[in-house]
């Protein structure tokens, strides 16, 4: 059940290839749920997996915080990024942003030793934690913006199984992986469980 440097580059191409899909769209809607667009939703998760990327980088990774890049918001409510596209390019340039970062992040993960340790605010982790974070990160937002850009979208069973074994040690093991990611991921029900209200994974390396 390892969370591979594939893995994440298979999740961050099925996203891309779904939001193609949508390249006429109105990506200035909402995402979903969250109160930010289309566009301001792929840029935060083509910033985060900047972020996972930069923090796996150094020599020496931060143990206590973030790598300080200038980390803000455009509009009150918006997120809190560094990473931002040029609106003259476009959807695809947006895409290629996207898909840009998530190399970053693939890159890292293949070539730093799993003895590597890293910042995060859901605890310290290694290339594999930060590996399964972007796929999460990838997977859930490509969900809250299947459903602003009125796309279909259901990534790969296993693929969610991995992620949730390696983040979500307590979500449930006999239910289907990609409603129960969706449920520990606080954007779904799941028949004879409570809803989240909060939630977080745990990206401390397992023993």
């Amino acid at each position: 059940m390892t969370v591979t440097a594939g893995d994440l580059d298979h999740a961050v191409q099925l996203s891309i290839a779904t939001l193609l899909r949508a390249s006429s769209a109105d990506w200035d809607g909402k995402a979903g749920s969250l109160e930010w667009t289309c566009w301001e939703t792929v840029e935060h998760l083509a910033d985060d997996l900047f972020q996972y990327a930069v923090l796996l980088a150094p020599r020496t990774p931060p143990l206590t915080g973030d790598v300080p890049f200038l980390w803000e918001a455009r509009r009150p409510g918006g997120p809190h990024n560094a990473v931002r596209a040029d609106r003259s390019a476009g959807p695809a340039g947006l895409l290629q942003v996207l898909e840009a970062c998530g190399a970053l992040l693939v890159a890292m993960v293949a070539t730093r030793p799993p003895s590597v340790r890293a910042h995060h605010g859901f605890g310290i982790s290694d290339p594999e934690g930060f590996a399964a974070m972007g796929i999460v990160e990838t997977l859930a937002h490509t969900h809250d913006l299947a459903d602003g850009l009125g796309l279909a979208w259901t990534p790969p069973a296993g693929l969610c199984a991995r992620v949730l074994t390696r983040l979500f040690p307590n979500a449930p093991t006999d239910t289907d992986p990609w409603p129960t990611l969706l449920w520990a991921t606080g954007r779904g029900d799941l028949p004879g469980h409570d809803g989240l209200t909060k939630w977080r994974w745990y990206g401390e390396p397992r023993p």
